[in-house]
C-alpha cells in the first residue's frame, strides 16, 4: 500500500506539467493584453477623420488649398448652398420665408459674408450661398452647424428646402461614416457565425475561432490609436471598416487551416496539446507567410500620394497582424483547453480514421490530372474573356454620385444643376501668394469659362479667390476651366487651384500615378515571399500570374455589372489600385495553402501528380470554407450606402470566388499536373530523386544478428 500511496502522490512528469502550463499561461497574457487594450481602443471612434484633407493627394494643388486655407483666419470654411424650390414657380411668400430663414441662420452663426439670394432664369429656384469659419477643422463642429442650418431652412405648402453644397455633401458623407462602425462589425460577425457553424457543424466549436476574432479585432483598434497618437498615422471611416474586415476574414482564414490541421492530428496523436504543437510546424510557416504577403502588400501602399490609400496600408496591416498573432497564440491556447470535447458531435477519436468519401475536389483533381493543358487553356481563356469587361467600366465617380441612396445634399446638387445649368453653384478656390493677389484675381478674370472673381481671406502671406465658372460643377466645361486657371495662375504667380471639383481631378490623377508605383512593389515583395516559402521561382510566378488574371477578371465583371445592373454612375478612381492589392496579398493565401501542403508531400516522398492531387483532396475543402468566409465578410461592404463600398465589397467578393472555385482548384492543379518537378526549379523538388542502392551481402549479413538481437 505504501507503494501504491507513493506512486499516487508522485509529481506528474514534466511534459504532462508542461501541457497543461503553456496553454492557461498564454490565456492569462491575453487576459492582461486584452485589459491593456481596452482603453485605446475604446478612443478608436474618436480618432477618425473623413475632412476631405485627409482623403486627398500629399502634393496636389487642391490639397495645398486646403492646408492654406486651415491656416487663414478663421481657419477652414464650410460652404454651404440653401436651395428653394417650387416647381411651379417661387411667389413672393416663397422668397419672403427663404429671406427669413436665411436671416435666422445669419443671426445664429458667424458667417463669412452677408448671404444674397441668386435666383434661377425660370424662376422656380432661389440658392443662397453660405459660408462660415465657426466650425475650422473640427468635424463634429462642422457637422453640427449643418444640421441646425438644416433645422432652420424648412419648406412647407409645396416649397422644398434643401442644404446644399460642398459642407452639406462632407456632413452627408460623415454620418454615413459614423455609421458603419457598428453595422459593420455586428454584421461581419454575424455572417462569420453563420458560415462557421455550418462549416463546423458543432455548436461549440463555431465560437472559438469567433472569440478569438474578437479578442483579435479590438487589439487592432488599440494598434491603430497608439499608430495614430505616435507617428500620425491617419484613421478614417473607410479604413477602419477595412481594418475590421481584414480581421475577421483573414483570422477566420488562419483559423480554419489551423483547425483542419488540428483536428487530423488528433486523430494521430493522443494529447491535445502534442496534436496542436504538430499542427502549428505543419501549418505555422504557410500562414507566417499568408500573413505577410497581405501584409507587405499593404505596407506597399505608404508609397502611395493618396492620403486615404496610404493610411489604409498601415491601418490593414494591424489588422492582419493582430489576426495572425491572436491565431497563432490565443486560438491553439483555447483549442488545446477545450480538448477533442470542441468537435463534439464529430470528435477525432485517437486512432480513428476519417471518412472516406469521394469529394469533388478529388472529383476536380482527376479532372485536372487527366487533361491539365485543356482545362489550363480553358481557364486562362474564360478570365481573359471576363477581364475584357474592364473596358465598359463607367467613367471617374461623381461627387453627387458617390451615394448609394440620396441625402439631402445630393437632392440639392440636382435641383441646382436644372435650375442653373449655366452657372455653378460651388466656387473653384484659389490661394495665391498676397503680393500677387490682385494680379492672380486679374488673370484669373480674363481665363475662358469663368463667370465672376472675388478675393476673399488673407493670412499667412496667402489670400483665398473664389473663382465661379458659368459650367456646372463637375461637368467637361468646369473641368477645362480648372485646368485653364492652373495653367495661368502657375509659374510666377505660384497660386494653387483647389476646391471640390480640382480634388475630383487630382484624385484621378493620383491613382493613375500611384497604380504605376504600387503594382510592381506589390508583386515583388509578394513575390520574394513566396519563394522564401516555396524555395522555388516557378511556382511563385505561376500564383503570381494566377492572381493577377483573377484581379483582372474580377475587375471585368464589375465592369459589366456596376451601370447596367446597380445603375453606378460612375466607379472610383482608387477602385483598380486598392482592389488589386487585397485580391493578390488576399488572393495568393489559397495559393500558399495549397503549394505549402504539395511540397510537404514532395519532401514526404510522394511524386509530383500524386503529391499535387493529395494537396488538392486534403486542402480543398479548408481553401473553400476559407474563400467563402472571407467573399462574405467582404460582401458586407455592399449593404454600406457608398457606392466606393459597393463596388469594392463586390469586386474583391467575386475575385475571391473566382481564385478559390476556379483558379486553385483547377488551373493551379493543372498547372502543377503539367510542370510536375519543373514546378518547384530550382529548388530540391526539381531534381529527380537518386535510385535506391540495395546494401552490399556482406553488409547485410553484419546487421542481420544484431536485428535478430
Amino acid at each position: 500500500m505504501g507503494a501504491v500511496t507513493e506512486q499516487q502522490t508522485a509529481p506528474p512528469p514534466p511534459n504532462h506539467r508542461r501541457r497543461r502550463l503553456v496553454p492557461w499561461t498564454l490565456l492569462a497574457i491575453w487576459i492582461g493584453i486584452l485589459a491593456l487594450a481596452m482603453s485605446p481602443a475604446g478612443k478608436f471612434g474618436d480618432a477618425e477623420q473623413n475632412r476631405a484633407v485627409d482623403y486627398l493627394p500629399t502634393n496636389a494643388d487642391s490639397t495645398q488649398v486646403a492646408k492654406i486655407q486651415d491656416k487663414l483666419p478663421g481657419g477652414e470654411t464650410t460652404d454651404l448652398v440653401l436651395v428653394y424650390h417650387r416647381d411651379a414657380g417661387l411667389t413672393a411668400a416663397d422668397r419672403s420665408a427663404a429671406a427669413a430663414q436665411v436671416d435666422e441662420v445669419a443671426g445664429a452663426h458667424d458667417l463669412t459674408t452677408k448671404p444674397e439670394g441668386i435666383p434661377s432664369k425660370d424662376g422656380t429656384t432661389l440658392m443662397y450661398p453660405v459660408s462660415t469659419n465657426e466650425p475650422g477643422t473640427d468635424e463634429e463642429k462642422r457637422n453640427e452647424f449643418v444640421a441646425d442650418v438644416r433645422d432652420v431652412v424648412q419648406g412647407e405648402g409645396g416649397l422644398s428646402a434643401e442644404v446644399g453644397g460642398n459642407g452639406g455633401m462632407q456632413a452627408d458623407q460623415s454620418k454615413v461614416f459614423d455609421s458603419l462602425d457598428g453595422p459593420l462589425l455586428y454584421t461581419t460577425v454575424a455572417v462569420v457565425a453563420v458560415l462557421l457553424i455550418l462549416i463546423y457543424r458543432s455548436p461549440i466549436l463555431w465560437l472559438i475561432p469567433l472569440v478569438a476574432a474578437g479578442v483579435a479585432n479590438m487589439i487592432s483598434m488599440a494598434a491603430a490609436y497608439g499608430a495614430h497618437e505616435w507617428f500620425g498615422t491617419t484613421i478614417s471611416g473607410q479604413s477602419g471598416g477595412i481594418m475590421t474586415i481584414l480581421v475577421f476574414g483573414a483570422g477566420t482564414d488562419y483559423a480554419l487551416l489551423l483547425v483542419s490541421r488540428y483536428r487530423e492530428e488528433l486523430r494521430r496523436i493522443e494529447k491535445p496539446y502534442d496534436a496542436m504543437r504538430t499542427a502549428l510546424r505543419g501549418c505555422g510557416p504557410a500562414v507566417l507567410a499568408s500573413s505577410g504577403t497581405v501584409a507587405a502588400g499593404l505596407f506597399c501602399l505608404l508609397a502611395a500620394d493618396l492620403n486615404s490609400s496610404r493610411g489604409m496600408g498601415p491601418m490593414g496591416a494591424i489588422g492582419v497582424l493582430s489576426a495572425l498573432l491572436a491565431m497563432m497564440t490565443l486560438l491553439p491556447a483555447l483549442l488545446v483547453l477545450a480538448g477533442r470535447k470542441a468537435f463534439w458531435p464529430l470528435i477525432p477519436a485517437y486512432g480513428s480514421e476519417p471518412k472516406q468519401r469521394r469529394s469533388i475536389f478529388a472529383a476536380m483533381g482527376s479532372s485536372a490530372g487527366r487533361r491539365p493543358l485543356a482545362v489550363l487553356a480553358g481557364g486562362a481563356i474564360l478570365l481573359g474573356t471576363l477581364a475584357l469587361g474592364t473596358m465598359n467600366l463607367p467613367g471617374s465617380l461623381k461627387n453627387e454620385d458617390s451615394f448609394t441612396d440620396k441625402p439631402e445634399s445630393i437632392s440639392a446638387t440636382e435641383t441646382l444643376a436644372a435650375a442653373y445649368p449655366s452657372r455653378s453653384s460651388q466656387p473653384i478656390e484659389v490661394a495665391a501668394p498676397t503680393a500677387k493677389a490682385d494680379a492672380a484675381v486679374a488673370k484669373a478674370q480674363q481665363v475662358k469659362g469663368v463667370e465672376s472673381v472675388e478675393r476673399g481671406r488673407s493670412g499667412g502671406g496667402w489670400t483665398e479667390i473664389a473663382v465661379v465658372a458659368k459650367d456646372a460643377p463637375e461637368s467637361a466645361g468646369e473641368t477645362a476651366t480648372i485646368h485653364a486657371l492652373r495653367e495661368s495662375l502657375d509659374g510666377d504667380l505660384g497660386a494653387y487651384v483647389g476646391g471640390a471639383s480640382a480634388q475630383l481631378i487630382d484624385l484621378e490623377d493620383t491613382n493613375s500615378r500611384d497604380t504605376k508605383v504600387i503594382v510592381p512593389l506589390v508583386l515583388v515583395s509578394v513575390l520574394l515571399i513566396l519563394i522564401a516559402l516555396l524555395r522555388s521561382i516557378v511556382a511563385p510566378l505561376i500564383l503570381v500570374a494566377a492572381v493577377v488574371a483573377v484581379w483582372g477578371a474580377a475587375l471585368g465583371i464589375g465592369g459589366l455589372v456596376f451601370e447596367p445592373v446597380f445603375g453606378f454612375e460612375g466607379a472610383d478612381p482608387g477602385l483598380p489600385l486598392l482592389s488589386f492589392v487585397f485580391l493578390v496579398a488576399l488572393g495568393v493565401d489559397y495559393g500558399i495553402f495549397l503549394m505549402h501542403r504539395m511540397r510537404e508531400n514532395g519532401l514526404a516522398g510522394q511524386e509530383p501528380v500524386p503529391a499535387a492531387l493529395s494537396a488538392l483532396r486534403t486542402t480543398g475543402g479548408v481553401i473553400a470554407s476559407a474563400g467563402l468566409v472571407l467573399a462574405a465578410t467582404f460582401s458586407v461592404l455592399m449593404n454600406m450606402p457608398l457606392v466606393f463600398l459597393v463596388e469594392m465589397g463586390f469586386i474583391i467578393a467575386v475575385g475571391v470566388l473566382l481564385d478559390t472555385f476556379l483558379v486553385r482548384t483547377y488551373l493551379v492543379t493543372s498547372a502543377s499536373v503539367l510542370l510536375r518537378r519543373k514546378l518547384w526549379w530550382p529548388g530540391e523538388l526539381s531534381k529527380e530523386p537518386a535510385a535506391a542502392q540495395p546494401p552490399p551481402p556482406a553488409a547485410s549479413a553484419e546487421r542481420e544478428p544484431a536485428t535478430l538481437r
